[in-house]
């Protein structure tokens, strides 16, 4: 049953409990405003986002934070190149009485923080890609539904990339956003070394409970979306192909492939719960813009023409949404 009369007025109490949430965050996380604001879309969305940051930039401490704003359990997996699908997922045990048992794994928790996902061998990445997918594992043929919400955050380190196992684009594609996690400016950095050398440490409190996250993931469902608006979606990926009919110059240019469908099923989703966080009952062409980046850049993929003239992703991305 939902608590409210319309949409229209859960929409207006999603916004007040998304300001309450940034405000309670905010407390801990200084600065990260994007990065925050990313992160809670694609959690309300039914999505799971890739981090990529150099280390000590906080992203274990921004998880957890958001993790207890939002009153879920949490879990970190630090991915090393010995880690097993069993030391994720879980394993059975025989017990005391000589009968299997299964015996759960850090993968049920309602947010996972995917530590260096890159620092792991495929078969265990696949195991945890398989998670966020079917929402359940499957240890000795019996199947395990997994707690919802259920949310993947993976971290990525942009540096010392040897001995690393980089996730193919098969596999990036699985997750909805791409977030870039740059330094804190000057002033931040001042308030961030203030409020951690100190004995007073800040608590963010219980904002939304487990129930209301998935009440506010059916309701970005049914938020209506204009035709106009799917078509744009639908054309800013496909103007990401190259070769095709509908490909940009700069595509043809500077790819050698493109995104595929879930790219625009994410570019509505994310313009959806966009829209809903800025009071909007329906989206518009601005709020697919504004979640573009964070969607298009990890599946593209730039040819040697794009890195040879020092052509990035982010500004092939900008050119494509003029």
């Amino acid at each position: 049953m939902t608590p409210y009369k319309s949409d229209v007025e859960a929409v207006d109490a999603f916004v007040e409990k998304y300001r309450t949430l940034t405000r309670e965050i905010g407390k801990v996380i200084v600065g990260q405003d994007e990065v925050v604001k990313d992160v809670l879309i694609c959690i309300f969305s039914k999505g799971h986002a890739l981090l990529v940051g150099v280390p000590g930039l906080a992203k274990t401490l921004l998880v957890n934070t958001i993790a207890r704003s939002l009153g879920l359990t949490y879990s970190r997996i630090q991915f090393t190149p010995d880690l097993m699908p069993s030391d994720i997922l879980g394993t059975e045990i025989l017990d005391e009485n000589r009968k299997f048992r299964f015996l759960k794994g850090p993968v049920f928790a309602n947010i996972i923080l995917a530590d260096e996902i890159n620092r792991t061998p495929p078969k265990t990445q696949s195991a945890l890609l398989e998670a966020m997918q079917e929402k359940a594992v499957t240890v000795a043929g019996e199947s395990h539904k997994l707690t919802e919400p259920f949310f993947v955050l993976a971290t990525q380190n942009p540096i010392e990339q040897e001995g690393t196992y980089p996730l193919p684009e098969a596999q990036l594609d699985r997750f909805m956003f791409n977030i870039w996690l740059d330094y804190p400016t000057f002033e931040q950095e001042i308030m961030v070394v203030k409020n951690t050398t100190s004995d007073k440490l800040a608590e963010p409190e219980v904002v939304v409970s487990g129930a209301e996250i998935l009440f506010f993931q059916e309701l970005i469902r049914r938020i209506p979306v204009p035709d106009n608006v799917y078509e744009y979606a639908v054309q800013l990926a496909a103007r990401t192909r190259p070769g095709t009919v509908k490909a940009h110059d700069w595509a043809n240019k500077y790819l050698t492939w493109g995104a595929g469908p879930r790219a625009s099923q994410y570019l509505i989703l994310g313009a959806k719960c966009n829209a809903a966080i800025n009071g909007k009952y329906s989206p518009d062409i601005e709020d697919v813009q504004a979640v573009a980046t964070s969607i298009l850049r990890h599946r593209i993929v730039r040819n040697y023409r794009a890195e040879a003239e020092g052509i990035g992703v982010k500004e092939i991305v900008n050119e494509l949404l003029k």
